[in-house]
């Protein structure tokens, strides 16, 4: 765990000294240094103290690296084509469960056929106008809207404008998969 890290991060971001942490603690500074070079392992009612010391959640001092805001720059995106349409679709950002993408349709592109997977989608429609439906619903969807759908039904988007279609996509899946 770096829990010490996370400690010293959240103290710099206060502003804080050590020695103000440890007024505010009841805690040695020689203790403290300790704990946030990781040489040793604070009780869960000291990391509490620490914590509410702090004013961040208890919870923020357990996070892993892999669990820390994490930062995709434009130029480092996966860029996939995906279909027989070739939808350009750029992998954003994923955490968790959820991950998000931006599409482009080209006009007349549409997904192959209604399809479906796990999870919830939300959907912004950024600039276009599509054709959407799910089972027996189905609606026309314009730049500035948006729409979402149980995954695990079967789904259909078509683009029915004269532009790219560009929609950005949140995914959520119970499983990160």
């Amino acid at each position: 765990m770096e829990i010490g890290v996370n400690i010293r991060a959240a103290r710099r971001q206060k502003n804080m000294s050590i020695q103000q942490l440890c007024e505010k603690t009841g805690l040695s500074q020689g203790f403290m240094s300790q704990v946030e070079n990781d040489k040793t392992s604070p009780s869960l009612s000291t990391l509490n103290s620490i914590a509410e010391a702090l004013e961040v959640p208890l919870a923020f001092l357990l996070l892993q690296k892999n669990e820390r805001m994490r930062i995709t720059r434009k130029d480092e995106r996966r860029k996939t084509i995906y279909g027989k349409n070739n939808f350009h679709v750029e992998h954003l950002n994923d955490q968790g469960s959820v991950k998000m993408m931006l599409v482009e349709m080209p006009p007349g592109a549409a997904t192959e056929e209604a399809h479906s997977h796990p999870g919830d989608e939300i959907h912004y429609v950024m600039q276009g106008t599509l054709r959407i439906r799910q089972g027996q619903d189905s609606a026309v969807v314009y730049a500035g809207d948006t729409f979402s759908w149980k995954a695990c039904f079967p789904h259909y988007a078509e683009n029915i404008g004269d532009e790219t279609a560009i929609v950005l996509i949140s995914i959520h899946r119970e499983s990160a998969q």
